[in-house]
């Protein structure tokens, strides 16, 4: 049995999706049943919330694999699933971390995902790391100030970067849960395509038929406002803003061909990702 958290998010959709296609026998933790339901419905559901450690045991109840992903900036959600998974007697995770941690000096964002990644080494259960990139999904950040003035904050400029389509991630993990020879791995994940933010709202203009003004932002505020709209705690704004510092300042980009070997096809392209997601751009007809 395979548990699935962050099921309803643009990773766990996927990967559920996935599992469902590969005839895996799979549980989704949610905390609102109602969201679940576009999910397959072979999927077994159970209800409980990493932020409460005594939901778990059910859910937890029976896994032998599991895949964690856990949002915010702490680990006491990281803690309170493995600490569950050993109960359990789960015999693999499969982690969502991210590039962050392989900066020198590493980022704040970084620390976090190591924190995470030591929780998880510190119990003995053997481990996969899925280190991806910046998410093509991240681009919906920008739907407000579409919709609402017709232009993106872009807090980046020069700084190039190779955005991953989530589906592509999910594919990954989905191997990693299904196939054996991926215990110990650590799975460094981009999309194939370097892009600056100007260059990747050009091709959400295309999608949508509409022209987009790019703005850089002006302070170090507004650059987090480009990503949180509606603000954010501010140890994580602090993380923001010197993780955009850091992409600026990379005019080259970083990309790896790991997808590739692993899927055995190219990543899906961000053109792509935009025709799929193109309504969600599209400013809503007014009465």
């Amino acid at each position: 049995m395979i548990l699935v958290t962050g099921a309803t998010g643009n990773i766990g959709r996927e990967l559920a999706r996935e599992l469902d296609t590969k005839d895996a026998t799979f549980r989704v933790l949610v905390r609102d049943p109602a969201r679940a339901a576009a999910l397959p419905r072979r999927a077994e559901r159970a209800v409980g919330d990493l932020g409460e450690p005594s939901t778990l045991t059910p859910a937890f109840d029976g896994v032998d694999k599991l895949f964690l992903l856990t949002q915010g900036i702490g680990t006491d959600y990281t803690a309170a699933a493995v600490a569950a998974a050993k109960t359990a007697g789960v015999s693999h995770i499969v982690h969502l971390s991210s590039t962050n941690v392989l900066g020198d000096p590493m980022p704040a964002m970084g620390r976090w995902h190591h924190e995470r990644e030591e929780i998880i080494r510190n119990s003995g259960i053997p481990v996969t790391f899925l280190r991806p990139g910046g998410f093509m999904t991240n681009a919906l950040d920008w739907v407000p100030t579409i919709h609402e003035g017709g232009y993106v904050l872009d807090p980046i400029g020069p700084g190039r970067y190779a955005p991953i389509d989530p589906a592509d991630i999910a594919a990954v993990a989905a191997l990693a849960l299904t196939e054996d020879g991926h215990q110990g791995k650590e799975y460094i994940l981009t999309g194939n395509e370097m892009f600056t933010v100007a260059e990747q709202v050009q091709i959400i203009a295309q999608a949508i038929g509409r022209d987009i003004e790019v703005r850089e932002t002006a302070t170090p505020a507004e650059a987090v406002r480009s990503r949180f709209p509606h603000g954010a705690p501010q140890a994580l704004a602090d993380a923001i803003t010197e993780g955009f510092m850091i992409m600026r300042a990379d005019t080259a980009g970083f990309r790896t061909d790991t997808l590739g070997q692993l899927l055995g096809r190219r990543p899906r392209t961000f053109a792509d990702w935009c025709a799929r997601n193109a309504d969600a751009f599209r400013r809503p007809e007014t009465a």
